[in-house]
């Protein structure tokens, strides 16, 4: 590997080295090797140091550690020790095809371009049902058009679980300025002078205790303001809103509500989607379900998994009162 690589890997992670692990792993599978990783340990009580350790002779890789702060300045550390031409982020949790680095090459010799990323794929391993949850995740049609799917800068919305970007944008924005809440907010708002135009909130609930046991490290005020100075900068809010938390009571439910007549009135959010929350195989959600018996349904009938319906039960609230209000 030549002395400064093309490509620098900046990866933040907190108790995860076994999804560490399967990211460094897809690192070593690549067909263009033209980079170095640089992996920061953010305050962690569970260390990624045995994993990297083994691959230090299949990658060049770089460890540092310090004080838990979030991603956003974990990734800024990275950044401060990157080498490259191009910075490249990822989250632990990310499996890299083999053919990655080959596929940017190869656009850059035809197009310049400043910044990339996603969309996201699922594993091809994934069951038929976790492929149907990627595909609604991170498809060009849905979410994917503003997380990478299109090919035309202006409508790229990055995300930073799988970005790149030039150095020179780096130097121009600063990297991130949030800690935890919203670092990509803050770094769309950097690049709106590229001309990204659309952002995602997930706002996910309207209810404090709800935000709060979802560990979405912020607040419902914060929320409000956070929509309110990015429609300021010019962009185009889009906020997403689940109904039908298991915990949650009916008046929990119009919190949300009113939440979102309160940004789309003031004019801090352009657009809305609300769906059904749904616990999927796999995830924390589903095996609290199961712990607690809070299915309504078989939870292993798939089919009904499609948010056509409530698949938990609320404490207060029918079905029919969950759809009422999502809609």
């Amino acid at each position: 590997m030549k002395a400064t690589p093309r490509y620098s890997v900046i990866v933040p992670v907190y108790n995860r080295p076994e999804e560490l692990r399967e990211l460094l792993d897809s690192l070593t599978r690549q067909t263009v090797r033209d980079f170095e990783v640089i992996i920061v340990e953010d305050g962690s009580s569970v260390t990624s140091e045995p994993v990297v350790d083994a691959f230090r002779d299949q990658l060049k890789i770089e460890y540092i550690v310090k004080p838990n702060t979030g991603p956003g300045p974990s990734r800024n550390m990275g950044f401060s020790r990157a080498r490259g031409e191009y910075f490249v982020v990822f989250d632990s949790d990310c499996i890299l095809p083999s053919h990655y680095f080959e596929a940017v090459d190869t656009y850059r010799q035809v197009e310049h371009f400043d910044g990339w990323g996603g969309p996201d794929r699922g594993h091809k391993n994934f069951t038929p049902l976790q492929q149907a949850m990627a595909y609604t995740m991170a498809s060009a049609l849905t979410t994917g058009g503003i997380r990478g799917g299109g090919k035309r800068l202006d409508w790229f919305q990055p995300r930073s679980f799988n970005m790149g970007l030039s150095r020179e944008v780096y130097e121009k924005t600063h990297g991130f300025v949030f800690s935890r809440m919203a670092e990509d907010i803050e770094l769309s708002i950097r690049m709106k002078k590229a001309g990204f135009r659309m952002l995602l909130f997930g706002v996910e609930s309207g209810s404090q205790a709800t935000l709060d046991r979802l560990n979405k490290g912020t607040t419902v005020e914060g929320i409000v303001e956070e929509c309110r100075v990015s429609r300021e900068e010019g962009l185009e809010p889009h906020i997403t809103v689940m109904v039908g938390y298991p915990w949650e009571k009916h008046e929990d439910a119009l919190s949300t509500l009113n939440l979102v007549k309160r940004l789309m009135e003031k004019g801090w959010a352009v657009t809305l989607q609300s769906t059904i929350v749904i616990p999927y195989p796999g995830s924390k959600l589903y095996a609290e379900a199961l712990e607690n018996g809070w299915f309504r349904v078989d939870p292993k009938d798939y089919n009904r998994f499609d948010m056509k319906e409530p698949v938990l039960n609320t404490p207060d609230m029918t079905p029919e009162e969950v759809m009422k209000i999502c809609d």
